[in-house]
């Protein structure tokens, strides 16, 4: 649980830098402020393919060098120097966050079997509470344990508290966290010091006692054992094993527990097994570069999500996806038939599967859309098909800037469909969809306090929305039904959320966000921040934040460049944005920062970039090109030195990079990657240095506000506000 919010990347060489502050040379911190720190040089020359470059900064490589940790102090320091005249701005916007808080933060209990399943930060806390308590009433149940969540049905049991764990080492994150199918045991990893080095535990839930000899440390994905609880380690039955650090591996069961799956997956590529674990596995497909498997299994028949190509003539890492069907027996043949294509200017994205229904992810020209097949239908027939040919339910959704996360939608019986909604202008919300009845119901939408009306939630300044349906055909083609109408409220009288298309430098047309205030906003005259990330096929979150408020209530714009190499549209996006391709993002990038201040969002000299882990690869190289584009960025986690990195192969992630961001150990790969490398070209900066925290920050809810207080003032600072 992020933050207040009802919603939720990868390990960085250095995850103690949390950020660092750019600024152009024309402007200036605070005159008093003392010289920024000089890092020693030591010579050092690196050489990659005949070219021979000095790196005077190498030494920097060794993070437990004591000149290291003095240098980062020094950084620290001369931070705190810069961005003393900012303590009372800082104050400020910390307070105006807090007081923005929902009073009581929770997620609506989830049904899995006999157990409603919830989650709820105790006042004062900092982090959630993972609870379930039996369901001993089959009517009411819902309305009853949403409006008092700790009070009710049965005995409360606390799971896992997240701040009995920061307690113990002062900082948490928990990894993946999943509850045995027969509700008796509980798993969980969690990274106490911030390197991403996980601790695997498995707890009793009928003692609450951690299961002896596990826990086990610096947990990798790289093998599949089968081990009986309780037994001794001489027990434990390796069932794979994958070779190839350019691969993870995840185990899981399929849906309705009857299939134990394998995944072995690179970025790009994937293997599964599936079987009865004690068995043996069986390989369901061989391992194709730039093709992927996901499975489903559903009364005899296995469902695949795959890229694999439906014609020979067809490239492997070209391929959107779709979906095959099969007979369980004929699963290892690679005989699939039954194939179902998204349909025309439609990807498909993921699949989830109940007992009478499957639920498919779209997107269409980069809208995010769900439906649901019902599968009492006969499609047994040998040819292919298109989604809208088996009668689906579109999801009713508020809007076509609207983000969807799916819910933990544990029970296969269910006929109902948990998922999280949000938008720049609309607090989160958890909808559940009845797929039977083709209605749906809000179960809880996130609580506003603190508007620039000085009200909350429910007052004038919310619009009610009534609902509506994104088809992929014809919008007034409602294929569904809904007993009750409902509406949403959302903040767009106060808040104007724009989606704009920016033609970038080969013509190809980019998403992007642009929100202000209606009140404060003055064209020409605001200042804007710009955020991108750009990498992974990752879709930029673009949900509600009650944070950004603090901008946009003092003038600011803030825009959400969609750039190529996220995701949001087919699989070409990601393709033309990533490799050999990847000065298209920044491109696309900078083209948006151009689109707002040629259009008047933005004051000319006011553009600001924001950017998160492998997204500042992104905003550093944009600054290095464009350097009187942005005044100011901020880098979080920064992902920079990528030359350095992608040609050092011990490193955990290297390998698994090279189909995200090229291989340098091939000449033409690493020339491309160098022409655009951050750490070649880096200008001044500040570096504020967290040592305690992780590659996610701070992780308790005040501790985040804190931090972006302090980012905020920075931004506020250098434009002059």
């Amino acid at each position: 649980m992020a933050q207040t919010s009802l919603r939720t990347c990868r390990l960085e060489l250095l995850p103690a830098i949390s950020s660092a502050l750019y600024r152009a040379g024309a402007h200036t911190l605070a005159s008093s402020s003392p010289p920024p720190p000089v890092p020693k040089k030591i010579p050092y020359e690196a050489s990659a393919h005949g070219l021979t470059w000095q790196d005077p900064y190498h030494w920097m490589k060794n993070t437990n060098d004591p000149d290291f940790i003095n240098h980062l102090n020094h950084e620290n320091s001369y931070a705190q120097a810069s961005m003393s005249d900012t303590q009372t701005l800082q104050r400020t916007l910390f307070s105006e966050m807090k007081n923005r808080m929902p009073s009581k933060i929770s997620t609506p209990p989830e049904r899995w079997g006999p157990w409603l399943y919830y989650q709820y930060i105790p006042e004062g806390k900092e982090y959630p509470l993972l609870c379930r308590r039996l369901e001993t009433e089959k009517s009411g149940w819902l309305q009853t344990v949403f409006h008092n969540v700790r009070g009710g049905f049965g005995k409360e049991e606390i799971l896992l508290d997240w701040n009995e764990i920061a307690e113990k080492y002062g900082y948490v994150h928990v990894g993946t966290c999943r509850v045995s199918p027969d509700h008796n045991f509980l798993a969980y990893t969690i990274d106490t010091s911030g390197d991403e080095q996980f601790m695997l535990q498995i707890k009793d839930l009928r003692n609450q006692c951690i299961v002896p000899r596990l826990p086990v440390d610096g947990v990798v994905s790289l093998a599949v054992l089968c081990t009986k609880l309780g037994s001794d380690s001489t027990d434990d039955a390796p069932i794979f094993t994958e070779g190839d650090s350019g691969f993870c591996v995840d185990i899981t069961s399929t849906k309705d527990g009857k299939f134990i799956t394998v995944n072995s997956n690179s970025r790009a590529s994937s293997e599964e097994d599936a079987t009865n674990p004690l068995g043996g596995l069986r390989r369901v497909h061989k391992r194709v570069p730039g093709v992927q498997y996901f499975l489903e299994h559903h009364y005899g028949f296995f469902y695949i999500l795959t890229n694999y190509p439906l014609s020979e003539n067809e490239e492997c890492s070209s391929g959107d996806y779709y979906l095959a069907r099969c007979r369980a027996e004929k699963l290892y043949s690679a005989n699939w038939q039954n194939i179902i294509l998204p349909g025309e200017d439609i990807s498909l994205q993921d699949m989830d599967i109940f007992d009478g229904h499957l639920v498919l992810f779209v997107s269409k020209k980069g809208v995010p859309m769900l439906c649901s097949i019902d599968l009492s239908i006969n499609f047994e027939c040998k040819y292919q098909m298109e989604i809208e040919n088996l009668n689906p339910w579109f999801f009713p959704l508020p809007s076509s800037s609207c983000s969807i996360v799916p819910g933990s939608n544990h029970d296969f019986m269910s006929s109902v469909y948990r998922a999280v909604l949000s938008s720049p202008v609309m607090p989160d919300m958890i909808v559940d969809y009845d797929m039977s009845r083709q209605t749906f119901s809000i179960v809880q939408q996130e609580e506003l306090r603190g508007t620039s009306d000085g009200a909350g939630l429910n007052s004038a300044a919310c619009e009610l929305e009534t609902n509506e349906v994104i088809d992929t055909r014809n919008c007034e083609d409602n294929n569904y039904q809904n007993s009750g109408l409902q509406g949403w409220k959302v903040l767009s009288r106060l808040y104007s959320c724009e989606r704009k298309e920016v033609v970038s430098h080969d013509g190809v047309k980019i998403p992007l966000t642009i929100l202000y205030s209606r009140k404060a906003w003055l064209r020409d005259q605001s200042p804007g921040l710009l955020q991108a990330y750009g990498a992974y096929g990752e879709v930029l979150d673009k949900g509600w934040c009650t944070d950004r408020l603090c901008l946009l209530d003092r003038g600011w714009v803030v825009a959400f460049a969609d750039v190529r190499g996220g995701g949001g549209g087919d699989s070409s996006w990601h393709k033309f944005g990533s490799g050999l391709y990847k000065r298209n993002s920044i491109h696309d990038l900078t083209s948006c920062g151009k689109y707002l201040v040629n259009e008047g969002y933005v004051c000319k000299d006011k553009l600001c970039a924001i950017g998160y882990s492998a997204g500042c690869l992104l905003v550093g190289a944009a600054i290095n090109m464009y350097p009187k584009l942005f005044c100011a960025a901020i880098l979080k986690v920064p992902f920079l030195d990528i030359c350095n990195t992608m040609l050092d192969p011990s490193l955990p992630l290297t390998k698994l990079d090279y189909e995200e961001f090229g291989n340098p150990q091939i000449q033409s790969q690493f020339e491309y990657i160098r022409s655009y490398s951050p750490y070649d070209n880096i200008p001044s900066v500040i570096l504020k240095t967290n040592t305690t925290g992780g590659h996610f920050g701070e992780g308790g809810r005040y501790s985040q506000c804190e931090e972006t207080a302090y980012d905020y003032a920075f931004l506020m600072k250098i434009c002059g506000d």
